[in-house]
């Protein structure tokens, strides 16, 4: 195992490190905005204390990333392949053109969380925020799936404004009671049951992280937005 204390050294130092090492255990002590930590990296298991700094787990390409706080923007862009756990909220742009992979957040995701998500062939990527998103969430989304949980939030819908603007594919559900303003392109509906089996498996990986009661988050009303079939951005893209 190799145990990182980020004190007193720059970023490239600590991407370097974490490179070049053979061992697949990895810690990072007194993470304090350190940005770009375990880009690109696979097949190592990285937990961080601290709080990470932009583009955590950027381009992520099999890595299992724990961290034991907050983090800041744009953690998972552009993610092929992995795992990244937020003991804490994040910042903007979570996910932001994740193609692959889970991101699970114990607490809130900051504006734009999901952004250009897309998914092809096996590649099938998950956003679950556990509290409420800002606004933009999902937008220009393209496959996958993004679960707002709700929990612990004084908000109804869970979400800010223009969610969904512009999505093509995916699903985006909300746990909330009642929906928010929606843009033209996007058809909601209450959960099904094939919906609820779907979410249910992302619920109870949610709780085996943070420790929540599945039952009672499932207890709960789940809305489920996708594109318009008259879409006029779904002639553009290619999507799952």
């Amino acid at each position: 195992m190799l145990r990182i204390d980020c004190t007193d050294k720059h970023f490239s130092e600590i991407g370097k490190l974490i490179r070049e090492t053979k061992e697949k255990q990895i810690i990072i002590d007194n993470a304090q905005g350190h940005r770009y930590i375990a880009s690109g990296v696979g097949g190592k298991e990285i937990t961080i204390n601290g709080t990470p700094g932009n583009a955590m787990g950027a381009y992520l390409d099999g890595c299992e990333i724990v961290v034991n706080g907050s983090a800041q923007d744009a953690i998972g862009d552009t993610m092929n392949d992995g795992l990244i756990v937020i003991h804490g909220n994040s910042g903007d742009a979570a996910g932001y053109s994740m193609r692959g992979g889970k991101i699970f957040i114990k607490g809130d995701a900051g504006y734009r969380a999901g952004i250009h998500m897309k998914a092809y062939k096996d590649k099938f990527p998950v956003l679950v925020i556990g509290g409420k998103a800002g606004s933009f969430l999902g937008e220009y989304q393209a496959g996958g799936i993004i679960l707002v949980l709700g929990i612990d939030t004084d908000s109804k819908t869970n979400v800010g404004y223009f969610t969904g603007n512009g999505m093509h594919g995916g699903k985006i559900i909300l746990r909330s009671e009642q929906l928010p303003d929606l843009p033209e392109q996007i058809v909601a509906r209450k959960a099904n049951a094939e919906d609820l089996e779907e979410i249910e498996q992302y619920v109870k990986e949610y709780c085996g992280y943070f420790g929540n009661d599945p039952k009672e988050i499932m207890s709960k009303d789940f809305f489920v937005l996708t594109a318009n079939s008259a879409n006029p951005y779904k002639q553009l893209y290619t999507s799952v």
